[in-house]
């Protein structure tokens, strides 16, 4: 299941004096650590850290042993790390389960108990915030200590700004479209290389799909735990709509929510071509596609190695298009920030291992050459941050190394659509669509305007308490 699980489980708060401190799995990157000194390398934020430089950094997320091959290729970049810097001492904290999931993290917060360079998720930024946990690194990220920092699509470095002000720098992203099963479409008579660019185009290769038999869906859809919401949410900024307004008002109870909610419940009541069962939740879907008993749902890339990897399918059996409309797409990702009061020397040390190790096309989590020796997937469009030379590069390299058929995402590839966070109160939001789309899917008599004049009462409580 991919990283950014918060975006379908709400969020969790725990007690902070339940925090434990995290489990130290240490990677240490010049035999026994050594004690820090003050600061050794140059008081001007802007310059490169002096390789002299003694520190030691702890941080998290370093890969568990039950993932052998990504824990090789951590230890193998902390010493290729240490040979341009043998003075920084890597601490690696491996955590069991999630990392981290929403209690642990926020009582992590709470007791101010991060680790020096920290992961967190896109949608994670006020939270740190509101806690004080995270350095301004505006001045200390930039081309000269990430060479490719200008080539990162703006849309994702300013999710991790605030008034202007820098506060991480991103490991991964995603952004949804049109996840197919091309297969199904070649039965079906439709051309894989070419998936739908309308829902009137969905609607109709989905009877198509549909018409196959032997209990085969053309489109899927979630509608509870927060799915549902989450789904309509993608939907509307595909079509150029919005969820919640700027001024904090619900904005979905209009002639485009409408659009969709009308849409979904003519392809499930009239076309008959959505299946019989509903009540889908994550999960439900990947496993009717794995099985080929399902065309087409929206969905980031990584849902094929969840079900390559977890279900048993083949790469080459997926393929992906933009989301339908086109106008704007649901993003997400995660990334790295320092701890609040790191000294000048940590900050930059840190800058330069995430450049290093989640940065550097070529190089860490971009060596692809390395990913495919060590059995590790190489194809997926993501992560997708990259633009102008960096992407060129990056692509070449991937294709170079691909592990499955690239050419099975030009579709999604040749036509990005911008990335689009979530709205605010994201999880409790999405709680309250889950009910237009269970509406809508499991009750054929179901009122859609009704449903959507009930959930914008509903939204607009949830949006006056924050």
């Amino acid at each position: 299941m991919r990283s950014d699980i918060r975006r379908i489980t709400a969020a969790a708060l725990v007690s902070a004096l339940a925090v434990t401190a995290l489990a130290a799995c240490g990677t240490s990157s010049s035999g026994d650590e050594k004690k820090e000194q003050p600061s050794g390398g140059s008081t001007d934020a802007s310059a490169p850290l002096d390789p002299k430089t003694k520190v030691t950094l702890s941080i998290d997320c370093m890969p568990p042993a039950a993932k052998a091959a990504e824990l090789k290729e951590w230890k193998e970049d902390v010493a290729a790390f240490n040979k341009i810097y043998p003075n920084v001492t890597i601490d690696g904290r491996s955590t069991p389960g999630q990392c981290l999931e929403p209690p642990r993290f926020t009582a992590m917060l709470k007791a101010k108990s991060q680790p020096d360079v920290f992961y967190a998720y896109f949608t994670d930024l006020q939270q740190v915030l509101d806690n004080d946990g995270a350095e301004d690194i505006s001045a200390y990220a930039d081309s000269k200590s990430v060479p490719a920092f200008d080539d990162i699509d703006k849309n994702v470095v300013n999710v991790l700004k605030r008034d202007g002000r820098l506060y991480g720098l991103p490991t991964s992203n995603y952004t949804m479209g049109l996840l197919i099963n091309r297969k199904l479409f070649q039965q079906a008579g439709l051309n894989p290389d070419t998936p739908p660019r309308t829902w009137d185009e969905v609607r109709a290769a989905a009877k198509k799909i549909a018409a196959l038999g032997n209990g085969t869906a053309g489109y899927g859809e979630y509608s509870v735990e927060n799915t549902g919401g989450w789904h309509y949410t993608a939907a509307m900024y595909g079509l150029g709509g919005d969820v919640v307004r700027a001024d904090g008002k619900a904005a979905f109870n209009n002639a485009t929510g409408k659009q969709i909610v009308d849409n979904l419940h003519a392809m499930r009541w009239d076309d008959d071509s959505m299946g019989k069962t509903q009540l889908l939740k994550w999960g439900d879907l990947q496993k009717q596609m794995a099985s080929d008993k399902l065309g087409m749902f929206l969905a980031a890339p990584d849902d094929i190695t969840y079900m390559v990897q977890q279900l048993g399918a083949k790469y080459d059996n997926f393929g992906m298009g933009p989301i339908p409309g086109g106008a704007a797409t649901l993003a997400g990702g995660n990334g790295y920030m320092i701890k609040k009061g790191s000294s000048p020397d940590k900050i930059k040390a840190a800058v330069a291992w995430l450049n290093f190790k989640t940065l550097a096309v070529g190089k860490g989590q971009f060596q692809y050459d390395r990913s495919k020796a060590d059995g590790l997937p190489v194809g997926l469009p993501q992560p997708a941050f990259f633009t102008g030379a960096s992407k060129t590069k990056d692509a070449e390299l991937k294709a170079a190394s691909a592990t499955m058929p690239v050419a099975n995402f030009k579709a999604f590839l040749d036509n990005p659509v911008p990335g689009k966070a979530e709205p605010a109160k994201a999880q409790e939001v999405y709680k309250v669509l889950d009910k237009v789309m269970s509406g809508v899917l499991a009750n054929k008599d179901a009122d859609p305007a009704q449903l959507l004049t009930e959930a914008e009462k509903a939204v607009n409580q949830v949006l006056a308490n924050q």
